[in-house]
């Protein structure tokens, strides 16, 4: 499988030559997925039905800083790539969805970008959330995704800025995906952005800013809004974006420490239908058939004679906003929505159908949130402060390559107990279907596989 994946790269010559075909499989074994959200292979999106293709800036989470940095620093290795996708595709146009307040990046842009008159930016306002893929699209092109459906189907594709610094990594200097970009900010000495090989434990992403200034530290991995608790001892992954590190009675901590019984009960008590939730919702004011005021009493009272108010819970994209923001009462509809949609997942029920095309809100522009009151109200706003893009201090001794970092089928191990691998080597190869290569992002001795990763020790 190595000597395969450096034939690929040898034949790669000549970028100007680069057709869909060959980039796709460049991207599938070199390891590229969505570095931003929930790993979708990157070969998936490449498709001449998109007529533009939208590169995301915008930051999403609260307190991330790691993709206007990254486009900072590169930019004009990004937008190379970028263009060079476009062409691939044959889109019409690339746009940069980029939020106004990033002014170091815009201006980084900005000296790069009368190369490439197929790319333009699409300057955005400072609310949440932005970066939310279809809420991007609707900003940047006035088209709306149909609910439940996928982006390429109004003609666009969204690519990550980390995704396209890796695809430019694949394609121009023959480097799988090794390693992750993460912010490590909240209660830590120096808040900072790192990038770190795949596989390291959490708490080696923490020890990268200093140590912990409160004690027993709590981690929320990936984001305030739409992140998880998680232990120390877990593994960076493809996806993994930020470590907030939060004393253990920050609102955030207790509303993930919830019980769904309580919640429900509480909802039942306290839920007066201002409706609040579903007014401010992202989805809904894109006119997706989504009301989580209507969810909230029905669930709380046990209410099943509406069972599209159950099945329209699919639609919703958990961005948190209702119960970290809408919510005066405190109470938790993303949590209980998303209970929900667990179990109707678990039992084979798909997104029903939305026949009637939708239509944006004409308040909309009013009814959204903005991050700085955002930051204040989930007691945040102390934590924002500088998070410099800087190298990792110190050497990793061991990592877990989880096989499924990524949307699809996990990747299947080429490699076994006992043999030496060398860092950037073939770890594990795609799987049938939808999936990608898993590679090597240490030098060392391979001391365990199984059917969810792949251990090596230096």
């Amino acid at each position: 499988m190595r000597q395969s994946w450096v034939l690929l790269m040898t034949e790669a010559s000549g970028v100007k030559d680069m057709d869909i075909e060959k980039l796709s499989a460049l991207l599938r074994d070199g390891g590229v997925v969505g570095a931003g959200g929930a790993g979708f292979p990157t070969y998936v999106k490449l498709n001449k039905k998109a007529d533009t293709i939208i590169m995301n800036c915008a930051e999403c989470e609260p307190l991330l800083k790691l993709h206007r940095q990254l486009l900072e620093q590169k930019a004009q290795e990004i937008v190379e790539a970028f263009a060079l996708i476009a062409q691939c595709v044959e889109a019409k146009e690339a746009v940069i969805g980029i939020k106004k307040a990033y002014h170091k990046t815009i201006e980084a842009l900005q000296e790069c970008l009368p190369a490439y008159p197929v790319i333009r930016l699409a300057l955005l306002d400072e609310v949440y959330p932005a970066g939310d893929e279809i809420v991007l699209i609707y900003d940047v092109t006035g088209k709306i995704v149909p609910p439940g459906g996928l982006p390429i189907e109004c003609g666009v594709a969204v690519f990550n800025v980390e995704t396209v610094y890796n695809a430019y990594r694949a394609v121009m200097l023959s480097e799988p995906v090794t390693d992750k970009l993460v912010s490590v900010v909240g209660e830590v000495e120096h808040p900072v952005t790192v990038r770190l090989p795949l596989g390291c434990s959490i708490e080696e992403a923490v020890r990268q800013a200093g140590n912990c200034t409160v004690k027993d530290p709590v981690y929320l991995i990936g984001g305030p809004m739409m992140g998880f608790l998680g232990s120390g001892a877990l593994p960076v992954t493809k996806t993994t974006n930020a470590v907030l590190v939060l004393p253990k009675d920050h609102i955030l901590v207790q509303r993930r420490r919830r019980k769904t019984s309580i919640d429900l009960k509480r909802a039942a008590a306290a839920c007066c239908q201002c409706s609040m939730c579903t007014d401010l919702c992202p989805r809904h004011l894109l006119g997706h058939p989504i009301e989580p005021h209507k969810f909230m009493q029905a669930a709380a009272c046990k209410d099943v004679q509406a069972p599209d108010i159950f099945l329209n819970t699919m639609f919703c994209s958990s961005c948190g906003l209702c119960e970290n923001y809408s919510c005066m009462q405190g109470l938790s509809p993303r949590s209980l929505i998303s209970d929900y949609k667990a179990g109707l997942r678990a039992h084979g029920i798909k997104p029903p159908k939305v026949e009637e095309p939708v239509k944006a809100a004409k308040d909309r522009e009013y009814k959204r949130a903005p991050m700085e009151r955002l930051l204040a109200r989930l007691d945040l706003a102390r934590y924002d402060k500088p998070a410099p893009l800087g190298a990792m201090s110190g050497e990793v001794s061991r990592v877990k390559l989880m096989l499924g970092q990524h949307i699809g089928a996990p990747s299947v191990p080429v490699v076994s107990k006992g043999e030496q691998v060398s860092k950037g080597e073939v770890a594990a190869r795609p799987a049938e279907g939808l999936s990608v290569a898993i590679h090597a992002s240490i030098s060392g001795i391979v001391t365990e596989v199984t059917e969810q990763y792949i251990m090596i020790q230096s």
